[in-house]
């Protein structure tokens, strides 16, 4: 296992020093280095709100400087950047160098959840084909150098990217500062109020990450069955897509759409759709802590973004921002028309004992179909 400031030591010893991407939990300590470290101006972590804007701005940064970025992400996120990479950084494009650093989720033998099996196991060798170069990141701190050395090497010879792969559990946590508490829920308190204020008609889709847990027990706890709930496992940002299609199929149900501000900003132009097609069922719910919690409690961006302005400007009904549970309580009694949003603030933080569903997705997804009344499930 390697300190977080070690492996920055040996990134800035060869002018590495220019940090974007999206968090991963494989590296969760590494990216909070890099928030505090930035704070302190010791690098630059430029937040981004996917990784093919991250891939974006570190070609941009090379454009303006002529220096070598970082662009972190996970597996999953290798997935999304393809069409930057093959469109822009490529050699037969702009030919421009970048090193991605991705969290090896799925690794094949370690044992991981659902949604990171497929990109785990074909990680190298999409790499292979996008003819990006790659090293296994060694747990030798002499090899780690000798790696980035002969990264950086090539990138300088040949103007492209080229990618580490992080294993889990080489790189040691950092502990992060608790935050004081400013609001008065956590997501899971909003959780509760939610499903307890529904219908047993109500459906419910739910964002990547803990939301989508807590709503699963707090199901298992009230002894529900979960056909109301489609839970958004992997898929980053496609709660608000995925609800919008059920709520035009299926008009006559009211669809609640769990979401988080840092999926929503990875996915934000849906707002645009759901405005354009008004689905008058809809409820659309962010719940935002101006942090990715799932991989660490890393910032976003969304301490600058008022979502319900951008919300009423694409085209949704009524938008609001609450902070309270009786505020909340109020809203969700008064919903009667979609397209709807309430902007939720709660505090960073869950159970140290949360759990994970007991089921496969493909039960889940079999169930909620049924409740739809799709035969062929």
């Amino acid at each position: 296992m390697i300190k977080s400031k070690d492996l920055y030591k040996i990134f800035k010893k060869y002018n590495l020093t220019y940090f974007t991407g999206v968090p991963d939990s494989v590296f969760k300590g590494w990216t909070v280095f890099l928030d505090r470290a930035s704070q302190h101006r010791k690098l630059i972590n430029r937040i981004a709100v996917n990784e093919c804007e991250a891939v974006f701005l570190a070609g941009s940064y090379h454009l303006a400087t002529g220096n070598i970025g970082i662009v972190y992400m996970q597996t999953a996120g290798l997935g999304k950047t393809i069409n930057p990479i093959t469109s822009y950084a490529d050699v037969e494009v702009y030919s421009l160098p970048m090193l991605l650093m991705i969290g090896w989720r799925g690794e094949p033998g370690i044992k991981d959840e659902s949604q990171h099996k497929k990109m785990g196991k074909i990680t190298t060798s999409l790499l292979e084909v996008l003819e990006i170069p790659y090293k296994i990141l060694p747990d030798d701190i002499e090899e780690i150098e000798n790696t980035i050395k002969d990264a950086c090497n090539f990138m300088a010879d040949n103007r492209r990217p080229y990618a580490i792969i992080i294993r889990k559990g080489l790189v040691e946590d950092e502990k992060k500062i608790p935050e004081q508490r400013r609001y008065e829920m956590l997501r899971e308190d909003a959780i509760k109020l939610i499903v307890d204020n529904l219908s047993d008609s109500d459906l419910i889709i739910s964002t990547t990450g803990k939301a989508s847990r807590e709503l699963w027990e707090y199901r298992e706890l009230k002894m529900h069955t979960h056909c109301q709930d489609f839970l958004n496992i992997g898929g980053m940002g496609g709660v608000a897509s995925e609800a919008l299609e059920i709520a035009l199929q299926k008009p006559s149900m009211k669809i609640f759409a769990l979401d988080g501000d840092g999926a929503i900003l990875m996915q934000m132009g849906s707002l645009a759709t759901v405005g354009h097609y008004k689905p008058k069922n809809l409820f659309h719910i962010i719940f935002d802590n101006n942090s990715y919690e799932s991989t660490g409690g890393q910032p976003t961006v969304s301490n600058s973004v008022a979502f319900d302005k951008i919300a009423l400007a694409a085209g949704y009904k009524t938008a609001v921002v609450v902070d309270k549970r009786v505020d909340l309580l109020k809203e969700l009694k008064g919903l009667k028309e979609g397209p709807a949003m309430i902007i939720v603030k709660i505090d960073q933080g869950s159970r140290k004992n949360l759990g994970r569903p007991a089921r496969p997705p493909q039960e889940n997804k079999v169930d909620f179909m049924k409740n739809l009344g799709v035969e062929n499930a």
